[in-house]
């Protein structure tokens, strides 16, 4: 192989028709979400019926305690702008990005890192199509502020984020979701103990941010959790079996 193709094939590791490919993948994949979005819009009165569900279990749990969070964030101007940043990057630009990282770094666990985001998510589309809930920040009779609204120059209600975002995805929370494969996946790959550490927080800090700013209740983050834990051993068990059926 001549230096510049061995360059390029340092570069992109499969081709450019390989990372196109990945690209079309997520397309797609945003396709599906409008869809689980026009389904929760035509079906307001369950996620508010859902919503409150949601909050009566918390209550009698006693552990309705996502309002006394919101008030201690919002007293503070640094908390409120970077939980708001944290809850408009986590999901899409952070995942994006780490998904290249692997892509070009680490490229033999990209394929089992994408499709444990893509099989996550699919599952969570299919919770927002059959039981839209809509968020604590809906209730300001529990308690809850809009964070975003209230402090943040942009807010569901903003342009582009009006149309394209679902209004009642709260349960599961795909934030925390993503947040926890991502944190696990790069855990794994990086070598600094530093890194580490801090990609084993990032789920924790993505459960506080959308918890204090009123777009997730803790049964959602828990919720997220428990479906990517339940995705990432479904697919390592069809990994097995594969791996195991004959030739």
């Amino acid at each position: 192989m001549s230096s510049l193709a061995a360059e390029r094939s340092s570069r992109l590791p499969r081709g450019w028709a390989h990372l196109a490919f990945q690209f079309v993948i997520w397309m797609g994949f945003y396709a599906l979400y409008q869809v689980a979005r026009g389904s929760a819009d035509r079906s307001v009165a369950n996620a508010f019926q859902n919503g409150e569900w949601v909050l009566r279990q918390e209550r009698e749990l006693g552990a309705l305690f996502e309002p006394a969070v919101q008030r201690v964030v919002d007293t503070s101007s640094v908390l409120v702008t970077l939980t708001s940043y944290t809850y408009w990057l986590s999901q899409f630009a952070v995942v994006g990005i780490t998904l290249l990282y692997v892509y070009f770094r680490h490229h033999e666990r990209f394929t089992a890192f994408r499709n444990w985001i893509i099989a996550a998510n699919l599952a969570g589309l299919v919770g927002y199509i059959f039981v839209p809930t809509a968020p604590p920040r809906m209730f300001p009779e529990w308690g809850f502020v809009d964070t975003l609204a209230q402090y943040s120059s942009v807010n569901h209600e903003s342009g582009v984020i009006a149309w394209g975002a679902n209004p009642y995805a709260a349960m599961p929370s795909l934030h925390a979701m993503d947040a926890f494969i991502v944190g696990v996946v790069m855990f794994g790959l990086v070598s600094s103990r530093i890194a580490k550490a801090l990609w084993l927080a990032w789920p924790a800090w993505v459960a506080f941010a959308v918890i204090s700013t009123g777009n997730h209740y803790w049964l959602d983050v828990l919720a997220g959790f428990v479906l990517a834990i339940v995705t990432g051993f479904a697919l390592r068990r069809a990994r097995r079996i594969r791996l195991l059926r004959p030739a």
